[in-house]
């Protein structure tokens, strides 16, 4: 009787306790590569803490996701060759979307510019004059409807 109770608690201790019998080992490596794609507002200031979604070439399914750091940097791993795709996205009604040319040897193309064009050929000046032009022609167009309505019915004598 004695002899079980010294085993149950002898058991006990060793699930409970920490112990290199039940552990085991955890290595790291850090090597350069990978490709590092930086994401910033038309000011230059850095989209940090933003959304990432990068999906392979021809994939249906996301290949990775997370978050920029606080410099707007996002950096990940391809392994294939082809155009990836990664949606950078504050959450905020602002989002980049860049396609990364990659290579056979899982680099980057050289040949290609990698989305280094991706923010609009509009300075700031010209998106808001755009903006208002869109409001004017808009209300044009209804209160043109509105009198055309008020006219129709005047001359129709009503």
């Amino acid at each position: 009787m004695m002899y079980r109770k010294h085993m149950v608690l002898i058991a006990t201790l060793a699930f409970l306790l920490p112990s290199p019998l039940f552990a085991h080992g955890v290595k790291g490596t850090v090597k350069e590569g990978g490709l590092v794609v930086t994401a910033q507002y038309d000011t230059g200031e850095a989209m940090s803490y933003a959304r990432v979604r990068i999906s392979a070439p021809g994939a249906k399914l996301t290949f990775q996701s997370g978050r920029t750091d606080r410099n707007g940097r996002f950096c990940f791993f391809p392994d294939a060759q082809g155009d990836w795709k990664v949606v950078v996205d504050d959450e905020m009604g602002h989002r980049l979307e860049v396609m990364v040319p990659v290579n056979e040897a899982k680099e980057l193309k050289t040949d290609k510019q990698a989305g280094g064009s991706a923010e609009s050929s509009l300075s700031k000046y010209e998106k808001a004059l755009m903006g208002l032009s869109i409001i004017f022609g808009i209300s044009g167009i209804f209160f043109w409807w509105k009198g055309k309505r008020i006219y129709s019915k005047m001359a129709s004598g009503q």
